[in-house]
């Protein structure tokens, strides 16, 4: 075992043969054991050579992990060769995790092995453990009955928190999106509510406000509201299953329009139409309002826009795209997403 590739499922023959182009005397093992997403190369002229060429030519390749030793699936023979691999790549200085994939039945799981060989290496070398930012990472691929360790440094890890970002759900939890319905055909109501609830409680928004700004047919507007709640429900589901963290359904009221913006008039109030400041010239009113701490108030039109006397009340208007006419259901997310990378590029989030 040189090298281990890593694929989307169902792209393991596809780049095992573009590995094969670039070698063509590596022996290669696609799916080994029925394992998908993964290609095993045995043998091969250079493995550091091969890995170099499958990262630079061989985008189906997902990761490519250089196996320097390989022993016996087994506890202690893992940590003894760890701790051999260590003492030649691993200085006190530095720090190092232990990254650990498992495959098939043993009397230990991963995470066993990161305890044992990561003990096993800092007693070892006297380096200190960081999960988050390591110098140098210790792989170990368990496959089936052999185990084979890779020693990295200065490699690029793709994580989705990496150290210096900080989660964007505690922004979009201080906001209420206020929507006016999308009301006309029974199932267009349903749909565009579908949509509009999925957006919401994808960026976990702390409340929508269903805001008619004059009497609305009431059987649309149970179907625009109806689905709302079925796009918030499917978003919520896929939330709990794959978050660590608690996750909060977005809060839905529905309040006429005018009343609400005379119950808000003290908070931010934000309407989004073309005649409003284009994001650059706007953003230090943005900066200014969201430093405040509090409820920020995003109107959002729907067939008809906000009423211009509204304007006289908000605090901003904005124009997110000038020239364009954002659809409905696109309304929503668009503002969220611009307003907090206007935000993040400026330092304030």
């Amino acid at each position: 075992m040189r090298l281990v590739v890593k694929t989307p499922l169902d792209l393991e023959k596809v780049a095992a043969a573009r590995v094969m182009e670039l070698d063509s005397s590596a022996e290669v093992r696609v799916c080994p054991g029925g394992l998908k997403g993964l290609v095993i190369v045995e043998s091969c002229r250079d493995a550091e050579a091969l890995k170099e060429l499958i990262l630079k030519e061989v985008p189906e390749a997902e990761s490519v992990i250089k196996i320097d030793a390989v022993v016996e699936a087994d506890l202690n023979k893992i940590a003894e060769a760890a701790v051999e691999l260590a003492k030649r790549a691993i200085t006190e200085s530095d720090s190092f995790a232990v990254r650990t994939v498992r495959r098939g039945r043993h009397d230990f799981t991963s995470l066993d092995v990161n305890v044992r060989v990561g003990a096993a290496v800092q007693a070892e070398t006297g380096a200190r453990v960081d999960l988050e930012n390591p110098d140098v990472v210790i792989h170990v691929e368990i496959i089936f009955d052999r185990a084979g360790l890779g020693v990295a440094r200065g490699e690029r890890e793709w994580r989705k928190m990496a150290p210096g970002k900080r989660p964007s759900f505690k922004l979009f939890s201080r906001l209420s999106i206020v929507q006016m319905p999308y009301l006309g055909s029974i199932e267009g109501a349903r749909e565009i509510g579908r949509r509009i609830g999925r957006a919401v409680q994808s960026y976990e928004v702390g409340e929508l406000v269903i805001a008619p700004n004059k009497p609305a047919d009431a059987f649309e507007l149970e179907a625009f509201i109806a689905g709302v709640r079925e796009g918030i429900e499917s978003r919520y589901d896929v939330q709990r299953k794959i978050y660590a963290r608690r996750v909060e359904r977005a809060r839905v009221l529905v309040q006429d329009l005018y009343q609400l913006v005379r119950e808000r008039r003290e908070e931010p109030i934000i309407v989004l139409e073309p005649e409003g400041l284009q994001m650059r010239d706007a953003l230090p009113r943005i900066r200014e309002l969201f430093s405040r701490g509090e409820r920020v108030n995003l109107l959002i039109g729907s067939r008809e826009g906000i009423p211009k006397g509204v304007y006289r009340v908000a605090s901003l208007v904005l124009d997110l795209a000038p020239g364009i006419t954002l659809s409905t259901e696109l309304a929503a997310p668009s503002t969220l997403a611009a307003i907090y990378t206007a935000l993040n590029i400026s330092g304030d989030v």
